[in-house]
């Protein structure tokens, strides 16, 4: 007597086993290397040379410095000065008072008023953005950043 051999479907389901495996061993590698990886970056700022921008005469120039110990102090001409200072302010809030009256000074005069700041190296990136913001309400729209060259 002969057996009958009866034919299989082939399965059209996917095994996903293999799958499940490479997911766990890769799910592994993560979490061990994740506690390993450098939370943040030591980041050196580049130095950059670049040509003097070009200045009008109807233009008074106010240079506000901000020194380490987060105290404001300001010149104001007809060129970038960084050697003398006319005034100074202990605080944000004086310095943007008194930076609204140059600025409105200035266009009783008719001149406009560009408006650089230095900062200490050493200074919180927090005191060169609330000068910015202060001058922000004091009207000044445009500010520039004042470096040293390489």
């Amino acid at each position: 007597m002969a057996r009958v051999r009866h034919k299989r479907k082939p399965v059209a389901e996917m095994n996903v086993v293999p799958y499940i495996d490479v997911m766990l061993v890769l799910l592994v590698i993560f979490m061990v290397t994740a506690p390993m990886l450098n939370q943040g970056v030591k980041v050196d700022l580049p130095k950059v040379s670049s040509e003097a921008l070009p200045q009008d005469n109807n233009v008074q120039i106010l240079t506000i410095s901000i020194k380490a110990d987060k105290t404001y102090y300001w010149n104001l001409g007809s060129e970038v000065d960084t050697e003398k200072q006319m005034d100074k302010a202990m605080a944000l809030p004086e310095m943007t008072s008194a930076v609204t009256k140059i600025i409105a000074a200035g266009r009783d005069q008719g001149k406009q008023t560009q408006v650089f700041i230095r900062g200490d190296k050493s200074v919180d990136y927090g005191a060169v953005m609330g000068a910015m913001g202060g001058l922000q309400q004091a009207g000044v729209g445009n500010v520039g950043l004042i470096t040293e060259a390489p």
